[in-house]
This record gives structure tokens, C-alpha cells and sequence, in this order.
């Protein structure tokens, strides 16, 4: 059928209003208060991090970017906050990492993160780090493989929490190396360092933030940065994967909204947030967190979480892992 040319310039012009429409509402938005709900308790690096973010787009947006704490059920009780609010813009999710573990670790959750919800922008990336009690003998990586295998079921791996990063990350170092290592969880890293300290466990993958003023003090041996590259704050410790070949295991943080959030808004908070990236104040804030910054398209943080899923998913399924 040919269209005449009075529909087309008709179609034509719908079109352009629709754009136009789109194009009016990203550039006026935000015209309200908006939330970043953050799925753990108050006072953590993620809960800092969710607060500088906040702050940088309060200031740049000219509307209050509050947030909003809702811990509970290894983070999934706020992430289906999230995935339960209005998809306009106004309810945004401060993405942990543990969502790339949990999709596989919770074989029950009312929602799968990589279909509902939409990655806005990431923000950063932060390397665990291994450290050893000074009484270990072993001062490097082979060293401490060597002293594991010499020494079966005797060797203890502490971790934040079943599930967390610091246990898929040993778990990984074991399925790597063929160690035996025995898993004991704390109720977060505090606990886990001080047991390290004092000789109780003989390992422990640690967030870098939370173990290096230990580590400057001379408390615990840092063996390995668990990231792909070396850290800027501890130049002189080798990664994992400079003794075992494949290995990386980091925390990473990002800035999520629910499935359906118009695309114009995405596109405008990622610009937002890359700009925070890319300034030397902003840039400072994450060093001091231990943080490494983490810059991408939404497209390019879409991918890197399904890599991730994928990747803690085989580790989860090969380990065992259950959770709490």
C-alpha cells in the first residue's frame, strides 16, 4: 500500500513530538526528589560511596539525591525495593557486587536482577587483598600453596559472610590452585581481620579498604591483590593472578534502576556520574575508600554484570556454596 504524502508528513510529525516529548523530560528531570536505595545498613564503604554519589549529582542536578538504607537478606530485600518502584527516575539502587553471587547462590528470589533492573552507570571497583598471619611461614603466593599442600585440613579461610566476595574469592583461589582450605564465615570482616591477627585462621581475602591501615601497621602479611593489576596504595604486593594464571576476584559498586526507566534519564545520570569519574576531588573520595574508578556505558555495565553472574555462578555451583 502507498502511503500519501499528507500520512507521512503526519507519521513525520508524531514521531518528532514523540522525541521532542522524550528529549523535553530528560532535560527537566529531575524535578523532585529522588532515592538511592542502598541494600545494606548504614556506615559501610558501600553506604559512603551511595552518599558522595548522592551528594555530586545533588549539586549537578540541582534536586536532593537522598538515601535510603534497607538492609536485610544478603542485600536482596532492598534490590526488590527497587524492582517493585515506579520506573520514572526516582527511585535509583546502589548495585553491589553480591548481586552477581546471589543469582545463583538463592535458588528462590522474587526477581532476576538482570532482567529488572537497568544499569545506570558503574562507579567503582575495589580488590580484596590475601593476608596471613606473621606466624605463617609462607611470604609469597607459591610459598602459601606449597605450605597448604604440605599441610591438608589444616588450614583455615576466614570470610566476611557466606556468599560474600572474600568467600567466592577463596573459593575461586581453591578451585585454582587445588588447596584444601576450610571455610569459616564471621559476621563481617572486623571479626574475620582480628582472627587473622591473632593466628586463629590462616587466611583471609579481605576488601583492601578495610585491611590496609592493618596491613601498613604490620599486623598481618599481605601476600596478593586480588585485582587484575596491582594497587596504586600497596605498589609492592604482586596480584594473584602473577602466580596463578586467570585469577581476579573484586568488589564493585554501581548505580542501578528499575526495568523501564526511560533511556533519556539513563543516558543523563551516567554522563552525570562518568563526569564524578573524571573529577580529581570526586577521584580522591574513592582512593581514600580503596576504590579504583570504574567508568562505562550503560551497555558496557549491562555486560560486566552478566559476566560476573556468570562467572561467581560457576563458582557457587562448584564450591557448593549454600546460603546462611
Amino acid at each position: 500500500m502507498k502511503l500519501s504524502r499528507r500520512t507521512l508528513l503526519f507519521a513525520s510529525a508524531a514521531a518528532a513530538l514523540a522525541t521532542g516529548g522524550r528529549l523535553a523530560r530528560a532535560q527537566a528531570y529531575p524535578t523532585r526528589m529522588v532515592r538511592i536505595i542502598v541494600p545494606v545498613a548504614p556506615g559501610g564503604a558501600l553506604d559512603i560511596l551511595a552518599r558522595l554519589s548522592g551528594q555530586w549529582l545533588s549539586e549537578r542536578l540541582g534536586q536532593s539525591f537522598i538515601i535510603e538504607n534497607r538492609p536485610g537478606a544478603g542485600t536482596n530485600i532492598g534490590i526488590e525495593a527497587v524492582v517493585r518502584s515506579a520506573p520514572d527516575g526516582y527511585t535509583m539502587l546502589l548495585i553491589p557486587a553480591s548481586v552477581a553471587v546471589n543469582a545463583t547462590l538463592y535458588e528462590t528470589l522474587n526477581f532476576n536482577f538482570i532482567r529488572d533492573i537497568v544499569p545506570v552507570a558503574s562507579i567503582s571497583s575495589v580488590p580484596l587483598v590475601m593476608v596471613v598471619p606473621l606466624s605463617l611461614p609462607a611470604k609469597s603466593v607459591p610459598e602459601f600453596i606449597a605450605y597448604a599442600k604440605a599441610n591438608p585440613g589444616k588450614i583455615s579461610m576466614a570470610s566476611g559472610g557466606t556468599g560474600s566476595t572474600s568467600h567466592v574469592g577463596g573459593e575461586l583461589f581453591k578451585i585454582l590452585t587445588g588447596v584444601d582450605m576450610q571455610h569459616v564465615p564471621y559476621r563481617g570482616g572486623a571479626p574475620a581481620l582480628t582472627d587473622v591477627i591473632g593466628g586463629q585462621v590462616q587466611v583471609y581475602f579481605s576488601p583492601l579498604p578495610e585491611s590496609l591501615a592493618t596491613i601498613k601497621a604490620g599486623k598481618v602479611r599481605a601476600l596478593a591483590i586480588t585485582a587484575a593489576t596491582r594497587s596504586e596504595l600497596l605498589p609492592q604486593v604482586p596480584t594473584v593472578g602473577e602466580s596463578v594464571p586467570g585469577f581476579e576476584a573484586s568488589t564493585w559498586q554501581g548505580i542501578g534502576a528499575p526495568k523501564g526507566t526511560p533511556a533519556e534519564i539513563v543516558d543523563k545520570l551516567n554522563r552525570e556520574i562518568n563526569a564524578a569519574l573524571a573529577d580529581p576531588s570526586f577521584k580522591a573520595h574513592l582512593v581514600d575508600l580503596g576504590s579504583v574508578p570504574m567508568a562505562m556505558s550503560p551497555a558496557e555495565f549491562q555486560k560486566f554484570i552478566v559476566a560476573e553472574t556468570e562467572k561467581w555462578g560457576k563458582v557457587v555451583r562448584e564450591a557448593n556454596i549454600k546460603p546462611e
